[in-house]
């Protein structure tokens, strides 16, 4: 039986699916408006979508970084925990259905199962959640004199809904004077959290309201996605 959706009073998305032994399992995913209306500005700890932070970033990494391998000890490096604490959590999503394991010589290679019909929502989420967008904001947002922030390039092209191939690395434009140094230290954060390379462009007011640099011409051209601190000072440039 495919799994389905219930909607409650107040907002409760409640997905079920059946376990691969017998019976139902039950997945309640909790909307809390003013969460996240304020999601942008706070980081997820503790989201109240997931049971636990642990299980949010073992989805994120599954469902956000499908093209990766994982093993029981690369998801544990990645994520800064033991495997012996993600192992519960593994187990549990083994048995819900959400991830498969192929044997390959010694290891067990682990990935989310894409057909499921709780993989589709759930990634919308926790792309809201943990996403490269989330991430380049906290990572970016604190530092002074950034009069733009946007990400371009494949990865707002993908985002965007154009079709192409997954993007290898995000591209990032900062306009200001922000000092490089601290630009190029976000971005390797980042890097490290994504788990993509980060590729910081930095421009000046000046290059980016001119009309003659190509890459600019090109950036506006192309899909981006905003993600100016709100307390920045904006040009009236019609960005």
């Amino acid at each position: 039986m495919a799994g389905h959706v219930v909607l409650q009073h107040p907002p409760i998305y409640r997905l079920q699916y059946p376990l691969r032994s017998s019976g139902y399992t039950r997945l309640t995913i909790r909307y809390v408006r003013r969460y996240i209306r304020n999601m942008r500005s706070v980081r997820p700890r503790g989201a109240p979508v997931f049971r636990t932070e642990t299980q949010a970033r073992l989805l994120a990494a599954l469902c956000l970084r499908s093209d990766q391998t994982w093993t029981l000890a690369s998801l544990a490096r990645s994520l800064g925990v033991s495997p012996s604490s993600l192992h519960p959590e593994i187990h549990r999503l083994e048995e819900a259905g959400l991830l498969t394991a192929t044997a390959v010589g010694r290891s067990r290679v682990l990935s989310i199962d894409q057909t499921h019909p709780v993989v589709r929502p759930l990634t919308e989420i926790l792309e809201y959640l943990y996403g490269p967008g989330v991430v380049i904001s906290e990572e970016f947002g604190s530092i002074p004199d950034i009069e733009h922030l946007l990400i371009f390039g494949s990865w707002a092209a993908r985002r965007s809904g154009e079709p192409g191939p997954p993007p290898h690395d995000i591209d990032v434009l900062v306009v200001g004077t922000a000092e490089r140094g601290e630009i190029y230290a976000a971005a390797d954060r980042a890097q490290v959290r994504i788990g993509l390379p980060v590729n910081p462009v930095l421009a000046s007011r000046r290059r980016w309201q001119s009309a003659s640099d190509a890459l600019i011409r090109q950036i506006k051209a192309s899909p981006t996605i905003d993600l100016t601190p709100t307390d920045a000072g904006r040009t009236e440039d019609g960005l």
